[in-house]
């Protein structure tokens, strides 16, 4: 059986290496920029370069596991075990020289990840989880915000690259807004939950991530006691995310279901 230790260990060691790679590469200025799904979503050499260097040392280190990558790849194994890359979250903020942006690395098993770590370049601050075994900022046991009234909770959410979605997302945010304390949208899915995971703000929700956006930080969020779901309350996954204080988590999807 895989130790979730050492999953974590090396989650979290290769995000480091390719946290650190990229930012180096930041400051070269020599981004490589193209779009993918939209004329607003961004990809750039070090988004490539921090996935192959990634799915490289995990089929070295552990060559029977599968891996599914933002930028493309998709490798079938055979141990049970599958990892989840997200090589920059929050490649706008990446290319605008903005500070929100992370590589998230996670290693799943059937019921659901079992080791990830967060790591952020800008502020050197690695966030790292596994199953059972709580929720870590470097070294320190962080736990999530113990709010228990959604008036004064802060919440972070975020936008699709789709502009039909961004217009019912956009609606709903405004509808929330005179509710809680107030509304943070930093721009990198990954952040915000490791955000919950450590109090930083009582709440996350957002509509239409992806298996890698989530992974990594949703274990890590639920291991600081952060409670999860889908709007209406089921099981927590990508097209549909609620990630929030427990004593806050049935006033903010009752005012989600109310904004649909």
């Amino acid at each position: 059986m895989d130790a979730p230790t050492d999953l974590v260990n090396l989650a979290a060691r290769l995000a480091r290496e390719a946290g650190d790679m990229v930012a180096n590469g930041r400051r070269t200025g020599d981004l490589g920029v193209r779009t993918k799904s939209t004329a607003t979503d961004m990809v750039t050499r070090w988004d490539s370069a921090s996935e192959s260097l990634i799915v490289d040392a995990l089929r070295a280190a552990r060559p029977r596991d599968g891996i599914v990558g933002e930028e493309g790849s998709r490798v079938d194994g055979t141990s049970g075990i599958d990892w989840y890359v997200d090589p920059i979250d929050g490649t706008t903020n990446f290319l605008y020289g903005l500070g929100g942006y992370a590589v998230s690395i996670a290693a799943a098993d059937s019921t659901g990840p079992v080791a990830g770590a967060v790591f952020v370049p800008a502020s050197r601050e690695l966030f790292t989880a596994a199953r059972g075994r709580g929720a870590f900022l470097g070294s320190t046991p962080i736990t999530c915000s113990t709010s228990t009234t959604l008036d004064t909770a802060l919440v972070a959410t975020g936008f699709s690259y789709d502009s039909d979605h961004r217009r019912v997302q956009g609606s709903r945010v405004g509808a929330m807004l005179p509710h809680v304390r107030d509304i943070r949208r930093l721009g990198a899915a990954a952040i915000d939950l490791c955000h919950v995971a450590c109090g930083r703000v009582d709440a996350y929700f957002e509509e239409h991530l992806q298996a890698w956006d989530l992974a990594a930080g949703l274990l890590i969020a639920t291991e600081a006691g952060a409670r999860a779901s889908d709007f209406a309350g089921g099981a927590v996954k990508p097209s549909e995310t609620v990630v929030c204080a427990p004593g806050i988590h049935t006033a903010l999807l009752e005012h989600l279901q109310r904004t649909a």
